[in-house]
């Protein structure tokens, strides 16, 4: 038997890393026998640099700021090829940066991002690919944008505040001091999320409230958001608002696509596509998949379904382990999962649960060993 472990992050517990390797090991100690192949995965959020460089290549470390503008140090990672550099926007403005009382999305920002990306830029690569989710920002990439030499003014000429909440200020865009050098990458946006930009399904509205937002920041956010777009068509003829997918990571997504052009490409299949994940389905007999929480966002295309979609297409059943489950059996069944199995054994709080994630993780992939060796009798 030929099994293929492919988890993502378990969120604020296990890195898709670690995950993978407490299933390896489960499936070991069950005495199942099977060759393992393990290829941690990411969607373009939490775990994307990690799961990029699982097989090698470069991790460089970057002094950036976090979502609150204080100085940290992050990683951007260089793929063997020295072409690729990947930038993973969490990692300097993401939610598990700060406490859940810091949280306030009309101040966080992505400057720090912008920060990463001017690092990869710096490293000569041609191929630049920025993986979205887990942002503790609502700003459409304004900060990101500012770090980069772009200057977003009031009417009295003075910069604007950083945060979703200093956007309704802007009157000027001078991208002058923007490298030029940008016009030479190639930019992936890596993102599974299709929201605009604006809107009763943008940036705002949809994941506003997991950052903190109240029902009526949502509602600043999303005019705040709105009226940059505005701006941008207005003063660079570029439409962003409604484009789907520009309302990843708090619209950093549009303002990426206004100011440095590119593209968006599902994040988990740019994954699956680097990693050979298609090749060694031709051999495979199972694929096993987790990620902390299974939920109605998962199916949409986050990177679980994306493994099992795949799979299906060469008739490859999968099975994912999951921290909790938020929906119905039926839908993932649809969705390309022959079983999601939750690894609790008790209850428990989410503490304790975040705590014991790995132990947890790795009893459930014994007892699936156990399950699949009654198969092979």
């Amino acid at each position: 038997m030929k099994i293929i472990v492919a988890p993502g992050a378990f969120k604020h517990s296990l890195t898709a890393g670690a995950a993978a390797e407490a299933i390896a090991s489960g499936l070991a100690k069950s005495g199942l026998g099977a060759e393992l192949v393990v290829l941690p995965i990411a969607d373009g959020g939490n775990g994307t640099l990690d799961a990029f460089l699982a097989d090698g290549g470069e991790r460089l470390s970057v002094q950036v700021v976090d979502p609150l503008n204080r100085p940290i140090i992050a990683s951007i990672g260089l793929l063997p090829d020295g072409q690729t550099a990947v930038v993973e926007m969490a990692l300097a403005s993401g939610l598990e940066l700060l406490r859940s009382d810091e949280l306030n999305p009309l101040m966080a920002t992505t400057y720090g991002t912008g920060l990463l990306l001017k690092a990869a830029l710096d490293t000569g690569a041609k191929r630049i690919i920025v993986g979205m989710g887990g942002s503790a920002t609502v700003d459409g990439g304004a900060g990101a944008v500012q770090a980069l030499g772009v200057r977003l003014l009031d009417g009295d000429g003075q910069a604007i505040p950083f945060g979703g909440g200093g956007l309704s200020a802007l009157a000027t865009i001078d991208a002058t001091q923007l490298d030029p050098l940008w016009r030479d990458v190639e930019l992936i946006i890596a993102s599974d999320v299709t929201n605009p930009a604006v809107g009763s399904d943008g940036a705002a509205a949809v994941f506003g409230p997991q950052k903190g937002a109240t029902v009526e920041q949502v509602v600043l956010l999303d005019a705040g958001i709105s009226h940059f777009c505005e701006v941008i068509r207005s003063q660079m003829g570029v439409d962003i608002a409604q484009r789907e997918g520009s309302g990843a990571a708090g619209a950093l997504s549009a303002g990426l696509l206004a100011f440095l052009g590119g593209r968006i490409e599902s994040g988990v299949d740019l994954l699956l596509d680097f990693n050979g994940f298609d090749a060694h389905l031709t051999s495979a007999n199972l694929v096993i998949t987790g990620v902390g929480q299974m939920d109605s966002q998962t199916i949409s295309g986050k990177g679980p379904i994306g493994v099992a979609r795949r799979a299906r297409e060469q008739d490859v059943p999968t099975i994912a382990l999951v921290g909790s489950l938020n929906t119905t059996d039926e839908l993932l069944h649809e969705a390309g999962m022959q079983a999601v199995l939750p690894i609790m054994t008790r209850p428990m709080t989410l503490e304790e649960a975040l705590r014991d994630a790995a132990s947890l993780l790795e009893a459930a992939a014994v007892r699936l060993g156990y399950v699949l060796q009654v198969g092979m009798r």
